[in-house]
């Protein structure tokens, strides 16, 4: 919906985006954009959190929680007159807390859900006559003063939350609030099969890097100048042996971290970056500004230069150098190009030209009809040929053979069929 004026914004699915952006988006710029993060990770449920505490703060919510005929999530069996709403988040999953308050009715005790954001999920708040598209689940504000919802916004439907407020069992420490336990858990645990393969894939498991996703995995490796397809426990085990000099002050020993940081390390100090990048979080407001300073902080993750190969999920692994001795086989690494060059490529990967149709051509069909079949090869097929070498109709003629009747045998053209020369037809 465009509309006049010195402002001129487009609302597309929601957003508005401001009139420079639209410059921006007719006439790109020539440096390819980076991928957006499709799936969120970490830091982003951090931030989800963050967003959710600092907007939900001075609000009083009120009524029943309602949720979308089209989400295939449960019912959220909560009513109150008067409650409150925070967030906390661990790896890849975010609490919310529904606390009614003192003399609410009915009475109600808190209620807790656990939410996976899949490949689009995130949260809003909105007046209430305006709701985003797909707001799935819907939160409103209590009377009087205008009515705002906090919205659960899932494009493609693949989040989900639980009722109960337990986080997954199956969820190892999380790598930004639990680093500790996250490293103990890692270490203790190197005879898992999970470590028998490439440390790209290891990175995804999270029983053991719960809040590591794919953008992360890339920059953590390229710092290190780890090959993502080095075996895992190869790279974990020599962590299991590295201890620092019980000589070195707390503040050497802090210091030598920072210098020289180890694998684990960096799953803990890489996601808070992000986090320290700031941002509106998933506010509405949140736009292109916000993404460009994260596309600034990238050192590896579809920055051009940079390969790219699939693991055995098809995800793609950004990294530069050698993939490493378990990269698959066949596999080719690709390198990203600037856009005028990378026609066709898809996340990294090439698209595989069309199959080449050609007529078929048997034995038998050559035999018979040399012309037509000359007709039919592709152009250019001449140029690959000898020079010098006789046409195919005459070295027909030189290898004619006696027919079995010991006279020759006359064959009989298809109607479709070009006149064939006479030499050619008097053998088979």
């Amino acid at each position: 919906m465009l509309h006049s004026g010195p402002r001129v914004l487009l609302c597309k699915m929601g957003v508005m985006i401001p009139t420079a952006q639209l410059a921006r988006l007719a006439h790109p710029p020539s440096r390819p954009p980076t991928p957006r993060r499709r799936m969120p990770e970490g830091p982003e449920l951090h931030l989800a959190s963050q967003f959710v505490n600092e907007a939900c703060r001075n609000l009083v919510f009120g009524g029943c929680v309602e949720k979308s005929a089209v989400s295939r999530n449960p019912e959220v069996p909560f009513e109150s007159s008067a409650y409150r709403i925070s967030a906390s988040a661990r790896g890849k999953e975010l609490r919310l807390t529904l606390s009614p308050l003192p003399g609410a009715q009915p009475p109600q005790e808190p209620l807790a859900l656990i939410f996976r954001f899949g490949m689009s999920g995130s949260f809003q708040v909105a007046p209430s006559d305006a709701l985003p598209p797909h707001a799935h689940l819907r939160f409103h504000t209590a009377p009087p003063g205008p009515q705002l919802t906090l919205c659960f916004v899932d494009i493609r439907r693949f989040g989900r939350w639980d009722l109960g407020g337990e986080w997954h069992p199956g969820r190892g420490p999380c790598v930004l609030l639990e680093y500790e336990k996250f490293r103990e858990n890692v270490l203790r645990n190197l005879a898992d099969k999970i470590f028998d393969r490439p440390i790209c894939e290891a990175l995804l498991d999270q029983r053991f890097f719960n809040g590591i996703g794919n953008y992360l995995r890339a920059e953590i490796l390229y710092r290190l100048r780890i090959p993502p397809f080095e075996k895992a426990r190869t790279v974990l085990e020599a962590l299991q042996q590295h201890r620092p000099s019980p000589e070195l002050t707390l503040s050497q020993k802090v210091r030598a971290k920072l210098q020289n940081p180890d694998l684990l390390e960096l799953c803990h100090s890489v996601p808070k970056e992000v986090v320290q990048l700031g941002g509106k979080g998933y506010g509405p407001e949140s736009g292109e500004e916000d993404f460009a300073a994260f596309r600034a902080w990238l050192r590896c993750y579809g920055v051009p230069g940079m390969s790219s190969l699939r693991d055995r999920q098809g995800r793609t692994i950004w990294f530069q150098g050698s993939p490493g001795p378990l990269a698959p086989k066949g596999g080719k690494s690709r390198k990203k190009k600037p856009k005028k060059t990378q026609a066709g490529l898809v996340d990294g990967v090439e698209d595989p030209p069309p199959p080449r149709k050609a007529p078929p051509r048997t034995r038998k069909a050559q035999r018979d009809h040399p012309q037509q079949t000359a007709a039919l090869e592709p152009e250019g097929t001449s140029l690959q040929r000898d020079p010098g070498a006789p046409p195919a109709l005459e070295k027909r003629k030189r290898r004619k053979r006696p027919a079995s009747s010991g006279c020759p045998r006359r064959r009989k053209a298809k109607a479709d069929s070009p006149p064939l020369a006479r030499e050619g037809t008097s053998a088979s």
